[in-house]
């Protein structure tokens, strides 16, 4: 018990019987500070253990916009103006390509700032994506109100996507990319259980949410009413339609409903549709993806509204 206490006391003499001292010649002075032996050996401080160490899950709390990453995908961001809060780069000891070093210059002459930081943080602001070196923070993607895409679609022939409650962001993106490049009004989505745009639709849109405006709507089936008063006929893309891609007109105004990966057009949404159409099938699988087959119906939309293709009209019921 007594031992306990001495190795417990709190003043000098418990100071040193707590470090082992074995008498006066340890004594005094030492419970001030380090021993002189304990300095003359003591390893000179490395410099480089002072400097933080990149840590991607503590960096990500930093990033509170979007993202874009990849080569195309920031140079067409840059090219489309997009608001950009800070950019990052991946470390390189040994120089970069010019590819990256054009991207960099760029930002750098339109003074957003470009930081270099190490492969792993880079990973960690992409989640994994394919950043290819470089990623920027863009300010939050602003989505459009329903009535905006009516009026870009004017009073003509037009194509606006809808897409019932698509999960992947990838998918989303390629919807995106192709709706873009075939001329579409827009996109309209689900503002809850669904894909929102982020990273991955920006990697995968290769650009084209930058022009393409994104309608995010809290019921679909409300939003097609609304079409369908603004003279749009509303399309379900489904494996399991009667009726062919190939034997109806697409040309005019149209709403063209993809469903989701896994349910497909929900039966409320179909209800709310004119007509339901299938891909023809001739291989062993059920389906195409849904952003292949959007591309598929998109390109249809183009052909029959450019007039290179005859084909018999439908009438809504």
């Amino acid at each position: 018990m007594a031992a306990s206490r001495n190795a417990k006391g709190s003043g000098p003499k418990g100071s040193s019987a707590r470090r082992g001292a074995r008498g006066p010649a340890r004594g005094g002075n030492v419970s001030r500070g380090a021993r002189p032996q304990d300095r003359a050996h003591r390893r000179p401080e490395d410099p480089r253990s002072r400097r933080p160490r990149p840590r991607a899950a503590s960096q990500k709390a930093t990033l509170t916009g979007d993202v874009v990453y990849g080569r195309r995908s920031v140079a067409e961001a840059l090219e489309a103006e997009l608001p950009v809060r800070q950019a990052f780069v991946a470390e390189a000891p040994r120089g970069r390509d010019a590819t990256l070093a054009r991207l960099i210059s760029s930002l750098e002459d339109r003074g957003v700032e470009v930081k270099a930081v190490s492969k792993a943080t880079l990973d960690g602001f992409a989640f994994g994506g394919n950043h290819q070196g470089i990623l920027l923070e863009i300010e939050p993607f602003g989505y459009s109100e329903l009535g905006d895409l009516v009026a870009r679609a004017g009073e003509g022939d037009a194509l606006v996507v809808l897409l019932d409650h698509v999960q992947d962001e990838g998918n989303l993106g390629a919807i995106a990319r192709s709706a873009e490049c075939v001329g579409a009004s827009g996109l309209v989505i689900a503002n809850r259980r669904a894909a929102g745009v982020g990273p991955g639709a920006y990697k995968t849109s290769a650009g084209a949410l930058a022009h393409l405006p994104v309608a995010q709507v809290p019921n679909l089936a409300s939003a097609i009413d609304e079409l369908k008063k603004a003279g749009f006929w509303v399309v379900c893309a489904t494996e399991h339609a009667d009726a062919s891609l190939w034997e109806s007109d697409l040309s005019g105004r149209i709403c063209l409903v993809m469903g989701s990966e896994d349910k497909g057009v929900s039966r409320l949404v179909r209800e709310h549709g004119d007509l339901s159409l299938a891909l023809p099938m001739v291989g062993r699988i059920e389906s195409l993806n849904v952003a292949q087959a959007a591309t598929v119906f998109c390109y249809e939309w183009l052909r029959h509204t450019l007039g290179e293709l005859d084909a018999r009209p439908f009438e809504r019921a």
